[in-house]
């Protein structure tokens, strides 16, 4: 890790401090309930509910084998072998993993209790609506499940259905722990699929950043106390990237084989995220608007995959898209007919479809988010179950 980077790291972790809601006393939960917010690196299977059909074929990949193979033995609708992020933190915190809205909205979701919470994230989900994109001439864009959406979706159809006064609702909501992400991630991967320049990525960030920003102040208004906001992934490490951008100039390339431009995009984000999360914190002294930093959470695993019992090649993934290094022209193909899983044990491996992670490489991430140090004190401090 960078020194400067480091540096960066420790000043984001001694400024936020995080107050445990008070658990229920019928149980040793930490939080009321846990509502998610994102796109399909916290999807738990609403593009199986996308009544609309809105969902482009790519987005709906992670319902067809081999997806799920490793915890859940079948496909559903998470983009990885088995569980999320989302789901080790629902387990930490002693919850059942979190229903997708949109099959209890449809009412194919029978079983769900508003103690538990919703997962309102959808794979392609953006932070901006999708007629920004398409104003810039960005035509990959196809649905239009972004954060405003999703936003909508809780507080004008749920909201009512959990709490009947605004005084209910901040007591329900300032003892529940809001995850608002990862989502921004697709405003930048969506434009890279077609090659845009991260010049023209820059020029968004401002926009997605706002609109994130946007989202937690609704929330804080409404009664939120507890807010989880990640960041990005080392984008320059993503085996698709890797493969997309693939160049004869090693100097593109840093010490353990990431695109340094990928991840220097990223950082930016990262940090301009953080410092308006910093602004806000300062705005709302007594809300805990906690930075979950998942660039170093994953970074920490692309520079010693084997110390953590990976393969050391980043150009490797379990599932891998399909014409993969030779050419790629868009989302990954694992999913699709004839793409078959080509290891033997997805442990083993970092990515698994390219793009999205393994549960492996998703639990690791989550221990350094619960267990530190990529949030800090652990969101999980009070919470006595382990991953």
């Amino acid at each position: 890790m960078a020194s400067s980077s480091w540096v960066w790291f420790l000043v984001v972790l001694a400024v936020h401090v995080v107050a445990g809601a008070t658990p229920l006393s019928s149980s040793n939960r930490c939080y009321r309930a846990i509502y998610s917010f994102g796109d399909s690196l916290a999807d738990t299977g609403n593009s199986n509910y996308d009544t609309n059909h809105t969902l482009s074929s790519s987005q709906t990949l992670a319902l067809h084998v081999p997806y799920g193979e490793t915890f859940f033995h079948h496909p559903t609708g998470r983009w990885s072998d088995g569980r999320l992020i989302v789901d080790f933190i629902a387990e930490k915190m002693g919850f059942p993993l979190l229903k997708p809205y949109l099959g209890i909205k449809s009412g194919t979701i029978k079983d769900w209790k508003p103690t538990e919470g919703v997962n309102f994230a959808v794979a392609g989900a953006t932070a901006l609506d999708s007629s920004f994109y398409l104003e810039k001439g960005i035509s990959n864009v196809v649905t239009n499940y972004s954060l405003r959406v999703q936003l909508h979706w809780f507080t004008e159809e749920l909201l009512p259905s959990i709490c009947h006064s605004p005084s209910e609702c901040k007591e329900v909501l300032g003892s529940s722990l809001f995850l608002v992400g990862e989502i921004g991630g697709n405003d930048f991967n969506h434009p890279l699929f077609l090659r845009k320049s991260i010049e023209e990525l820059r020029t968004y960030v401002p926009n997605v950043i706002n609109e994130i920003s946007l989202a937690i102040r609704k929330l804080i208004d409404l009664g939120a106390q507890t807010l989880l906001v990640p960041g990005n992934f080392p984008l320059g490490c993503n085996y698709v990237y890797l493969s997309m951008f693939k160049t004869e100039d090693i100097e593109a390339y840093d010490k353990i084989g990431c695109l340094k431009w990928l991840n220097k995009f990223a950082e930016y984000f990262n940090k301009q995220l953080y410092g308006e999360i910093n602004r806000l914190q300062v705005l709302h002294p007594n809300v805990n608007i906690i930075y979950a930093d998942y660039y170093h959470a994953a970074l920490q695993i692309y520079q010693s995959p084997t110390h953590f019992g990976f393969k050391e090649s980043l150009l490797s993934a379990c599932c891998p898209p399909a014409g993969i290094p030779n050419k790629i022209k868009g989302p990954i193909d694992c999913g699709k007919p004839g793409v078959t899983v080509v290891c033997d044990d997805p442990s083993q491996f970092i990515s698994w479809d390219g793009l999205h992670l393994t549960e492996a490489a998703y639990k690791l991430i989550a221990k350094g988010l619960l267990n530190g140090p990529y949030t800090n004190p652990s969101i999980a401090s009070s919470c006595d179950s382990e991953i």
